[in-house]
Order: C-alpha cells, then sequence, then structure tokens
C-alpha cells in the first residue's frame, strides 16, 4: 500500500507544478506571501514592508557635464547585462533649461526668483547612458553620436532636438533589453514622451531608430514612462500617467490630480488606449509614477507618491511606496502612506545643505543579485517644483524581502495557513528573518486542520533554505488530491515567501 501511494504521488508531481489554489499565477514555484492568493487564514500576524538599506557609497554619480543642465527627475534605467558583464544606465537630463541656465546657482531659491511663475523659453531633454563595472563607481563615456554645442564627445544616445511640442523631446524614457525578442535589430526598446507618446528600437541600446508615435494610446506622458515584456501575460505592458484637475484647496485656481495609467501591446507599437489603474485616495498624496515588474508569481509596482508637505508653498517630497498586482490591472498597496524608499531626514532644513535625497526619489527597475535586491533609484536634494539637484543613489533589499508577515502582538504566536498546495513538500524551502530566540515552524494540515507532517523549527534567518521534516512527507495522499495546506507559526520571526519545487 505504501509503494502505491509513493507511485501516486510520483505521478502526481509529475502533472502538478506547484500552484496554490486555482490562480494561474506567473511563477508556480516561488510564493511571495504579500500576494493575498496565498492565504487562506491568518492570525495574530500583519503585512509589513521589508527593511532598505541606502548604500555608503550614495549618490553614485550626479548632474556633472556641460550638456546635463539638470538632471531633473533622473528617471534612470539601470540593468546588469549578462552578455556583456556590465551595469548599464539610461537617464534623461534637461540638456538645455534656459530657466537653469541664466539664473545664477546663489539665486535660484523660489523665494528671490519666484521660480514657480516662470517658463523656460528653450527647454530640451535627452537620453544619456553610463555603464559600470560594479555598479557603484560609473563612467560616463564619449560616444560621438549626438551633437551637443558643436561637438558629439558626450554620452547623449537621444536628443531633444529631434522632437517639438510641449515635453521637450524625448521625456521620462524606459530603456530596456528584451530578451524575448527574436529581432536582432529591436533587442533594446525605449518607451518614452515626444510629440506624443512613442517608441524606438536599438541593436545595441546606443544607435536608436527614428521615434514611432503611438497616438491611440492617448497618455500624458510626463513622467518616467516604463515598459516590459510580461511573460505570464505575454504582451508588452506600458505604465505611464494621466491627469485631470479639480479645484485648488483654498478655492484658487485648479489642482492637477496625476494617475498612473495602463497600456499593452503585442507587438511593442500598437498600443491600446491608457487606462487609470491606480491613484491617490488623498490631492496631497497624488501617484506620480510607478516602475513595474514581474517576480515571484506577481507585479511589484515601487510606487512615487508625490506629497504635498506645505501646499500653500507648493512643498511637494516624493517617497517611493509599494504596490502589487495579480494581472498589472488591479493594484494593491502595501502600507499604504509609509515610504518603502523614504527621504533622509535633514538637521536643518536649509536650501542647498540637505541630504542628497531629501526632497525626492524616483524608482529605478531591481537588479536581482544572487545574495541581494539593487533598487537604484533617482534622487534630489530639495522640493519637487524647487531648484535641487539631482543623483543616481542606491538602495538594497534582501533577496523575496518586500513585504512579509510578521507578529501583531508578541503574546502570541503569528500563524499562517496557506491555501491547498500541491508539488513536492520534501522540496519546502522558505525565506524569512528570524531574530534570537525566534523560530519557524512548518505543519502540513488537511483541509479540517488536521496535523499531517511536522518541521524542525528553524532558528535563524535563512533565504531559499530547505525545512527539515520530523515526518515523511511523501506518503501524504492529500498532497495529491489538493487537500494539504502549509501552516507557518512564527515567534520572533518574519515570512517572506516560499518555494515548492518539483525536483527531488
Amino acid at each position: 500500500m505504501k509503494y502505491y501511494l509513493y507511485l501516486l504521488l510520483i505521478a502526481c508531481i509529475l502533472t502538478a507544478y506547484s500552484c496554490i489554489g486555482q490562480n494561474k499565477q506567473t511563477s508556480c514555484s516561488k510564493y511571495l506571501l504579500l500576494d493575498n492568493r496565498v492565504t487562506e487564514q491568518v492570525e495574530n500576524a500583519k503585512l509589513t514592508l521589508g527593511t532598505i538599506k541606502k548604500h555608503p557609497a550614495n549618490p553614485l554619480f550626479g548632474e556633472d557635464k556641460p550638456w546635463e543642465t539638470r538632471l531633473d527627475n533622473v528617471y534612470a534605467n539601470v540593468s546588469y547585462d549578462e552578455e556583456d558583464r556590465l551595469y548599464k544606465c539610461w537617464y534623461s537630463p534637461f540638456t538645455v533649461d534656459d530657466r537653469t541656465t541664466l539664473i545664477e546657482e546663489n539665486r535660484r531659491h523660489p523665494f528671490y526668483t519666484g521660480y514657480l511663475q516662470t517658463s523656460p523659453e528653450g527647454r530640451e531633454m535627452a537620453v544619456c547612458y553610463a555603464t559600470s563595472k560594479d555598479g557603484l563607481k560609473w563612467d560616463k563615456p564619449e560616444l560621438g553620436l549626438i551633437e551637443f554645442e558643436g561637438n558629439k564627445n558626450n554620452n547623449i544616445v537621444m536628443g531633444g532636438r529631434h522632437f517639438t511640442g510641449a515635453y521637450y523631446g524625448p521625456h521620462g524614457a524606459s530603456v530596456f533589453k528584451d530578451l524575448h525578442e527574436s529581432d536582432p535589430a529591436k533587442r533594446y526598446k525605449m518607451f518614452f514622451r515626444g510629440t506624443e507618446m512613442a517608441v524606438s528600437f536599438s541593436a545595441d541600446g546606443l544607435h536608436w531608430s527614428e521615434a514611432i508615435d503611438c497616438p491611440k494610446m492617448d497618455a500624458l506622458g510626463d513622467t518616467h514612462n516604463i515598459a516590459f515584456w510580461a511573460p505570464g501575460l505575454d504582451k508588452y505592458i506600458g505604465i505611464s500617467r494621466l491627469k485631470y484637475h479639480v479645484p485648488a484647496i483654498g478655492g484658487e485656481g485648479k489642482m492637477g490630480i496625476r494617475q498612473v495609467a495602463r497600456t499593452e501591446s503585442e507587438d511593442f507599437v500598437n498600443w491600446t488606449k491608457a487606462k487609470v489603474v491606480l491613484e491617490g485616495s488623498d490631492p496631497l498624496k497624488q501617484t506620480h509614477d510607478m516602475v513595474v515588474f514581474p517576480t515571484g508569481g506577481v507585479y511589484i509596482g515601487l510606487l512615487g507618491v508625490m506629497e504635498f508637505i506645505d501646499y500653500s508653498n507648493y512643498n511637494v517630497k516624493q517617497h517611493i511606496e509599494l504596490a502589487w498586482s495579480p494581472d498589472t490591472k488591479t493594484w494593491y498597496r502595501i502600507e499604504e502612506g509609509k515610504p518603502f524608499i523614504d527621504n533622509s531626514p535633514a538637521e536643518k532644513e536649509h536650501f542647498g545643505y540637505t541630504p542628497y535625497d531629501f526632497g525626492t526619489a524616483f524608482a529605478a527597475a531591481p537588479v536581482f543579485l544572487e545574495d541581494e535586491i539593487r533598487l537604484y533609484y533617482g534622487a534630489c536634494d530639495w522640493y519637487f517644483f524647487d531648484w535641487r539637484k539631482a543623483y543616481l543613489a542606491l538602495a538594497t533589499l534582501r533577496l523575496d524581502g518586500w513585504a512579509g508577515y510578521e507578529q501583531i502582538s508578541t503574546d502570541a504566536p503569528a500563524v499562517i495557513t496557506t491555501k491547498a498546495v500541491t508539488g513536492d513538500l520534501a522540496s519546502l524551502s522558505i525565506t524569512a528573518d528570524v531574530q534570537n530566540g525566534g523560530s519557524v515552524i512548518v505543519m502540513v494540515v488537511d483541509e479540517y486542520g488536521e496535523e499531517l507532517a511536522h518541521s524542525e523549527p528553524v532558528g535563524s534567518t535563512v533565504t531559499s533554505t530547505r525545512i527539515k521534516w520530523k515526518d515523511d512527507v511523501r506518503s501524504l495522499t492529500s498532497v495529491c488530491d489538493g487537500k494539504a495546506r502549509l501552516k507557518f507559526t512564527l515567534i520572533n520571526a518574519k515570512l517572506y515567501a516560499f518555494q515548492i519545487s518539483s525536483e527531488n
């Protein structure tokens, strides 16, 4: 009988690929606990943000070239190219900004210049390129591609003079290497606002095609426009922005309300009309931009939130919050209002003397390494709408550490029970932070909560580490008929993810 059950189990493993409940996910092996499709019951537990660490080398680089008149929001796109063994960054400075160049630096404080009441007569944005061997020390190579003030000795790959209109050129461009693409000439893709929303292609990320306008998208686009191939959806997803106006607080004039919008495409050229998928619940805390990417069976959003610190003086900061989605359409915010990447505090708020990211933070897509997640971001040292200097900065995150469950009260353990699971439970691994004296214990239970198997306690911080079982989980018939659940008991611990593979 035992031999028959063992064969039955093997057959089930071959036909089932570690899926939770009936939900089809982007990945069926790893499950992030922030995904509410994973959990069935939660007791004395709360979902909280993971902990980021700002790198001591910050800021990594700033606006130090003649054509980097104003880095503004940076809108960085950082990746590690496995083929070239090189970190690459595409970012967007204003190469021309009359308001900046014509006003002396010591007079740029809005109190003296009336910054918000003036508009530059000349303004052009460009896309520039930087490289790094370690992701910390960056070079801005002289590429000889685009002319600036009479020569091509710069790192510009797309210039603002190619465009006309209200947004001054390739505004808020995202750049990514598309490993899904079969055409070598289109391996690199750019998604941005020109005269309207547009795309461009490149074989090497340096030499770009003429812009192809995408008018049907109908997005405002004055933000970091994000595009990527979504493997679970088999299409390209674009994230941009829409905007509407309401009466200003106080009743004078109008106030713009920013909204994160989504569009999709099968070929990266023909895009659907952008539709709102996320906006703030408070006009004083608006959604400005969102970097989106797939991981662990979900889509993570690094959401830029504009917070009006002092509306009367239009003092606005921007921090980064965390959101997730099962499909890029429906979004859930985690600890809404609490920053994931926050602005650095200043001992004394004084223009020109604040930390590099005191005023704003604008996310880039993460770089996943073997031992950490790198979260690059654009940072500015003063308020959003004022004079400010901008930089590329870096924060790091433990693997799978976006958000996890921990105890609400220390008087009792936290208990998280999953929905039904299938797969090889002998291979179950978890990712968790465990404090001294804490533990994570896993049980396999049936649909009635009866214990079927019990693990050894995990007493230290682990990453994708296999559970040691006290019992033989291979003998459980309920693993095959979809009735088995995982029950995690946490004491002084935080559980981020678990994984079930089909390998022994």
